[in-house]
């Protein structure tokens, strides 16, 4: 087996979206290439389970990481690239999107306007 690259385990970050097989981390890095972070478009409203999906997720990051920059070791692509460009954002100028150790940050002020409820203490999902 190909020897992995090296990708930060976030401990304690939530696995994924309880009851719904959605993950939220990866378990392992991938030996052939890592998948790019890049801003997929969202088209889910608010009040829809997708929304919810990325609301938790959002949650989660912002409870795990609050304003401070984070590597992105095993955070899921998919469900980065869903927020990135708007609610999550590069946090370095040379960032790489097929890294594990790119750096991002919650853009905050764009982050409470779409998902205000992430922002809470508790999110009932």
């Amino acid at each position: 087996m190909a020897k992995l690259p090296d990708m930060t385990k976030h401990r304690g970050f939530p696995s994924g979206m309880p009851g719904t097989g959605i993950q939220f981390v990866i378990r392992r890095a991938n030996p052939k290439r890592v998948t790019p972070i890049k801003a997929l478009p969202r088209k889910a409203r608010a009040g829809s389970k997708e929304h919810l999906v990325d609301a938790a997720f959002l949650h989660a990051l912002w409870h795990h990481f609050g304003d401070q920059p984070f590597e992105r070791g095993n955070l899921d692509a998919a469900r980065l690239s869903l927020l990135f460009g708007r609610e999550v954002v590069a946090a370095e100028q040379d960032f790489d999107p097929q890294s594990y150790e790119a750096m991002l940050v919650i853009n905050e002020p764009v982050a409470r306007a779409s998902f205000p409820e992430s922002f809470e203490d508790h999110l009932e999902v």
